[in-house]
């Protein structure tokens, strides 16, 4: 037996297995001796059909899965003793495979094409640069997040002629008729400039007005569109009223509190917008952590210049989700498996430099403040300790434990930025509410 290595660029290979009869006879034959032993077949006893003849009936297809079971060890085990991470699995070339005559041939090539990457290397030193980003939420965003809430909690009511305040709802449509949806969005989430334009106007109103008046932003923020209806809402556009909604603000008493906070968590006023404005802290501290580890991904995987090999790729992508997706379908979501799995390598190779390892007990904390969060988010928190660990058990037994392998993985990228953090000792840099809403924009 032969394998062979031919480099064919930085990043693809192509692994060849030669092998001869003496590689595969021995295992065949005692495969055929076993088939022998158990035959059952007419005009013989039990077990006790010549060998010739088992070798008739059943010899090229005990050689191919053999040969096969061999390839598979053989390979594996090659690229184990490689210094270079092999990505993907490897792809045999069938073409190759097809010209077999498994009948008559004693000797045999196989061809694998490979991707890899190899030599990584990730400095963290001051060239990289990246900030630690803090959100600084100052009182108009508070008392913003107040009237909102009075807003949301107060009485509504369907008015017949609509005022600054109110939620339309109806049907956006491109004004030729070709796209169209019913949706509901509020008129102060528009410029004063577009929003003057909903203002004053009854059922079965059509406002018109050109796409080039709705800033980017506000296709999610207003009216909510899903990137693919992004791409209808160019032009001329009109909006239909078919209702007016308006809510009345609520009175800040304490029966309001009680609402928002739970029952006797504040008492007055005073009380209630700290609460309000730690919250909102806390809120925007976690959105400005993964903000300033995204930053830092990106500023990383720019550092270590990892080239992948796109080509191969795509090809194993393709193959590895055969039916399920398309050619044009790899060639669009390329890009952003690319960059995870280029953070993905950098992780790894930072893990194992710095003797950095996501621990079992690193798991399930991790995945017990997961389930708090989501519990919290619905008022249910507290009641649902008590049979936390049957939560977090069962989570990551899920996905047949695809849930565990990937908090691991979460575990061990916290544990790297972490690190990461650490040793560039990244400078704060404090933003206010805005200025990180636009950063999210660019």
């Amino acid at each position: 037996m032969e394998i062979t290595l031919d480099k064919k660029s930085a990043n693809q290979g192509l692994v060849r297995i030669s092998l001869k009869e003496e590689d595969y006879q021995d295992k065949v034959t005692a495969k055929l001796k076993d088939y022998a032993k158990q035959a059952n077949i007419k005009g013989f006893r039990p077990g006790k059909a010549p060998l010739g003849m088992i070798r008739n009936l059943y010899g090229t297809s005990v050689m191919v899965e053999e040969i096969n079971s061999i390839l598979g060890e053989k390979l594996n085990n090659y690229l184990k003793e490689q210094d270079f991470k092999i990505l993907g699995d490897p792809i045999p070339d069938e073409s190759k495979q097809q010209d077999i005559d498994w009948k008559t041939q004693k000797e045999f090539d196989f061809d694998y094409k490979i991707g890899f990457v190899e030599n990584i290397e990730v400095p963290l030193d001051s060239k990289i640069k990246a900030n630690n980003f803090k959100i600084k939420v100052d009182d108009a965003e508070v008392k913003e997040t107040v009237e909102n809430l009075l807003s949301q909690q107060g009485e509504s009511s369907n008015p017949e002629v609509s005022e600054e305040g109110d939620n339309l709802y109806g049907d956006l449509a491109k004004a030729d008729g070709t796209w169209s949806k019913t949706l509901t969005f509020p008129i102060d989430k528009l410029t004063k400039k577009l929003g003057s334009k909903f203002i004053g106007v009854s059922k079965d109103a059509v406002i018109e007005f050109p796409s080039k008046d709705v800033k980017k932003a506000q296709w999610d923020e207003a009216f909510g569109l899903t990137d693919e209806e992004k791409e209808h809402v160019d032009g001329d556009l009109t909006f239909t009223v078919k209702n007016i909604n308006r809510t009345a603000k609520a009175e800040l008493n304490q029966t309001f509190f009680d609402k928002i906070f739970g029952p006797d968590q504040v008492k007055n006023e005073e009380e209630f917008m700290t609460k309000v404005k730690e919250t909102l802290q806390a809120n925007y501290d976690k959105e400005s952590k993964v903000y300033t580890e995204e930053e830092l991904k990106k500023a990383l995987v720019e550092k270590a210049k990892i080239e992948l090999p796109e080509e191969f790729l795509k090809e194993w992508l393709l193959k590895a989700n055969q039916g399920k997706v398309s050619a044009e379908d790899v060639e669009k979501e390329y890009p952003a498996y690319a960059r995870q799995l280029t953070w993905s390598l950098i992780s790894n190779h930072l893990a194992t430099a710095n003797d950095i390892k996501a621990e079992h007990e690193d798991v399930i904390e991790k995945t017990k403040a997961m389930v708090r969060e989501q519990f919290a988010a619905s008022g249910l928190g507290s009641q649902m300790e008590d049979s936390m660990d049957m939560f977090v058990d069962n989570y990551l037994k899920g996905e047949e434990g695809q849930n565990y392998m990937n908090m691991l993985t979460s575990v061990q990228n916290d544990k790297v930025l972490a690190m990461v953090m650490e040793k560039l000792k990244l400078k704060d840099k404090e933003i206010t509410v805005e200025e990180f809403k636009k950063l999210l924009e660019e």
